[in-house]
C-alpha cells in the first residue's frame, strides 16, 4: 500500500464519526464521499475540502490555497481548498471542515435537483 492509501485510510478513520465515511480512487488521487456526497479530494496526499460561494471566504480568510491543475498548457481551478494543516491530526477539527465540504455538496445537490 502506497502512502496515498495509508494517508487516504487515516482520514477515513479520523472522520469516521461523521457518519459513512468512504474513498474511491479517481484521476490519480481519491475522492471523500461523506453520507454518499463527495466533499473532498486527496491527491498528492494533500487533503482539499469542497467549497463553494457561501463557505469558500472562511477558507481564503485562512490563507488556504484553492486546488489547481494544468490541462493543455493552462491552469485550472475547482472549488477546493487545502484544509488546515493543523487539522489533520484533530478529528474534531478536521470533522469541522469536513462538514464544510458536506454543506457544500448538499447545496449543490439541492440546486441540481
Amino acid at each position: 500500500m502506497g502512502r496515498s492509501d495509508e494517508f487516504v485510510s487515516y482520514l477515513l478513520e479520523m472522520l469516521e464519526g461523521f457518519g459513512t465515511v468512504r474513498a474511491k480512487a479517481m484521476f490519480g488521487g481519491h475522492g471523500i464521499y461523506l453520507n454518499g456526497l463527495i466533499s473532498a479530494i486527496v491527491v498528492d496526499d494533500t487533503l482539499y475540502i469542497k467549497a463553494d460561494k457561501k463557505s469558500r471566504e472562511i477558507f481564503e480568510q485562512r490563507g488556504l490555497t484553492r486546488f489547481s491543475y494544468i490541462k493543455n498548457g493552462k491552469k485550472c481551478f475547482m472549488s477546493y481548498y487545502m484544509a488546515p494543516e493543523e487539522s489533520i491530526d484533530n478529528s474534531e477539527d478536521l470533522t469541522f471542515w469536513a462538514q464544510k465540504g458536506f454543506d457544500a455538496s448538499l447545496r449543490a445537490k439541492r440546486k441540481r435537483t
